[in-house]
This record gives C-alpha cells, structure tokens and sequence, in this order.
C-alpha cells in the first residue's frame, strides 16, 4: 500500500505533534509547520524518521495571509525533493494561538490577528492546497468546544471556530466529487502550553474544568491525536461534513 502524506499546520509542540506522531504510528509520511521553534519541530521530524517514515518541517505564520503561496510553493518543492511527488494526501488545519480577551476590552486588532490565524489562514490556506491535493483525501479543521458552551472571554476566538465549522461544512460538499473528506474536531479543555499554558499553570482551573466533563478530568494531547489518525484511515471515510466535538463529556 502507498503510503499517504499529511500536512499538519502547527506540528511542533502540543495537539499538532500528537497528530504527526498518531499518523506516523500508522503508517503515514508528515509534513509539518512551525511559527518561530525550529529546534522543536526538527526534534518531531526525527522522531518520525525513527519510525521508518519522511518527514518534513516547514516555517509557516498563519498570521501572514500573504506568504500562503509561498508556503504552497515551499510545499510543492519539497513534495518534489524529499518524496518525488507533486501531490500530498491529508490538510489538516491545525496551527493557532489562545487568548482570553474579555468582550468588552476587545480591540479591533484582536478581532483581526484572530480571524488572520484561526478562519482566514485556513480557508485561504485550504483552497490553495486543494489543487495539490490527492482525491480521495482528507481535510481536517481543529475548532473548539466553545462554539457550543461559553467560556467568558472567548467572544473572538470561539467566534472563529464557529465559522470554520460552517466553512467546513461547505468544503466537504463542494470537494465531495473529488472524493475528499472534510471534517471538525472541537477539544474541550487540554491541557497542553496552549493559551500560555492556562490550564497546565492554573491548578484551580483545572479542578474546576474536570469536574464539569463526564470523564472526570481536563483533556490531554494524546485525546486528540489518534481521532485525527482515525479520520484519515479507511475507517474513517464515510464520516464526512461532521463537527466531532472530542471533550470528554464536558457540560452535558
């Protein structure tokens, strides 16, 4: 069987290297980005590589709308380099920033770097990949549990989930003759150095959080990684155009 080849936006630390390390373990081939640690994301490289598998790491700020055809560019030449092959199998659009910002200190500057990273990247980023993109291929977008309960101070952020996973649903009808997938994981509370490691740093948060999700604690990155490995395997074709929220039964 050939193997596929994912990209993951933001794969140097937290959800994203969870998500490399998952496909790798199945048997996939990873491409990564990072924004500013290129030590880290060479460290989740050669972790693959260990594993028998290619990988990659290229520098990529969602925040720069501007530099995504480059990126497609960068993309495209070590598609060539390292593998030999114009096209890759998997998006998922993963890479963000946290940030509680209460409603009415909002600026509009928040309001803007928000939508850059978390909905205007990734619909932008989406459409220019497409063409690169292999049929029958798989597109993931990261949202947030927020979209459905509210966490005071999350207006913008969750706001912009909340049209990814609009957006998401448009993809998957729109690229469904080409046989590609297109669906929404939504966590709950992880605990990762997400958000300056809000939950990791804050152990009454965290108390707190546990005790509002069925399972009895926050989550962690290896909750999410093996849902995205899932998605892309054959047993996860027919799921398609679907938010998964993944929070351990969090405000039920």
């Amino acid at each position: 069987m050939k193997t596929k080849i994912a990209l993951i936006t933001g794969g140097s630390r937290g959800l994203g290297k969870n998500m490399a390390l998952h496909l790798a373990e199945n048997g996939h081939d990873v491409i990564i980005t990072y924004h500013t640690n290129k030590e880290a994301a060479f460290e989740v490289v050669a972790t693959i590589e260990k594993l028998g598998l290619k990988a990659a790491a290229l520098q990529l700020n969602v925040n720069q709308i501007s530099s995504l055809n480059q990126f497609i560019v960068d993309v495209t030449t070590v598609l060539k380099e390292k593998w030999h092959t114009a096209t890759f199998d998997f998006l998922i659009n993963n890479a963000g920033v946290g940030a509680t910002i209460p409603y009415l200190d909002a600026t509009e500057a928040d309001f803007d770097r928000l939508m850059n990273i978390h909905f205007k990247s990734v619909y932008f980023l989406t459409q220019k990949a497409l063409p690169i993109m292999n049929d029958n291929g798989r597109i993931i977008n990261i949202s947030s549990g927020t979209t459905r309960f509210c966490n005071p101070g999350y207006s913008i952020y969750a706001s912009m989930k909340g049209a990814i996973e609009t957006f998401t649903r448009y993809v998957a009808k729109e690229v469904g003759p080409r046989g590609i997938t297109a669906n929404v994981i939504a966590p709950g509370p992880i605990e990762t150095d997400f958000n300056n490691a809000a939950i990791r740093s804050n152990s009454q948060l965290k108390e707190r959080l546990s005790t509002m999700t069925a399972l009895g604690r926050v989550g962690e990155a290896n909750d999410i990684g093996g849902i995205v490995a899932f998605l892309c395997s054959n047993e996860g074709y027919w799921i398609n155009g679907q938010r998964i929220e993944a929070s351990g039964g969090i405000s039920l």
